[in-house]
């Protein structure tokens, strides 16, 4: 059997506007080491909150989230911020790559940031970008790389620590098809201890995981058909 690398335990999430917004209402989600999850759900329905509690990047308002076996609400900030750094990797639809940065050196930031010698993740940053077939491109900046092969370069950078956790909010959103499935097969390529969870209103993209978790108004709700 699997370890959990993350549990989400009656969660729920509220922001106070010029009335009070319930952007979650008590979710439970298990995802166990190697498990592919895809959450799905209209615009609003809660994905992005969810992640971003998973991720640790969110507090809930209400229950508990339990990451590497550790209880986020009894954690510092500072030893969530180590956590997050040290065991979970994050990929936006964005991209969010630092522009001044080659494709290169995005990836070798991120191994910096977990403690990795200079030289040595200079060459592991290399090794990461082949992997994802981007030798040719490891000098380029991001404005000079397709959509696709910034998102694939974001992949990277997300497991260059090989993080227990990794977190794709709408991967694919901003590319065209062709580009989209590299994405997702790169995801789903990560290692196989690594447990990935994607937030996609793709039916298709969300057809390739092991798992769909549907949200509806903040509420989970059974996956039909």
């Amino acid at each position: 059997m699997r370890a959990t690398v993350v549990e989400l335990r009656g969660v729920s999430k509220t922001f106070r506007g010029g009335a009070l917004i319930t952007a979650l209402s008590d979710v439970s989600l298990t995802v166990a080491e190697g498990e592919r999850v895809a959450v799905v759900g209209k615009s609003g329905s809660g994905k992005s909150t969810l992640l971003a509690i998973a991720g640790s990047l969110e507090r809930p308002s209400e229950g508990a989230v339990i990451i590497d076996g550790r209880v986020l609400r009894e954690l510092s900030d500072r030893a969530m911020s180590r956590l997050r750094g040290r065991r979970i990797g994050f990929v936006f639809q964005s991209f969010n790559l630092l522009q001044r940065l080659t494709a290169l050196e995005n990836v070798a930031e991120a191994l910096m940031y977990g403690g990795v010698r200079c030289p040595e993740r200079i060459d592991r940053a290399r090794d990461l970008l082949d992997d994802f077939g981007l030798g040719g491109r490891i000098d380029h900046f991001p404005h000079q790389l397709s959509g696709g092969e910034q998102q694939r370069v974001a992949i990277a950078r997300a497991l260059a620590n090989q993080p227990a956790l990794l977190i794709a909010d709408e991967p694919t959103g901003d590319l065209d098809p062709e580009s989209g499935a590299t994405v997702v097969d790169a995801l789903l390529a990560a290692g196989e201890s690594t447990a990935v969870l994607v937030a996609t209103h793709s039916p298709e993209v969300a057809s390739q995981f092991d798992r769909r978790v549907r949200l509806e108004d903040g509420r989970q709700v059974p996956i039909s058909g």
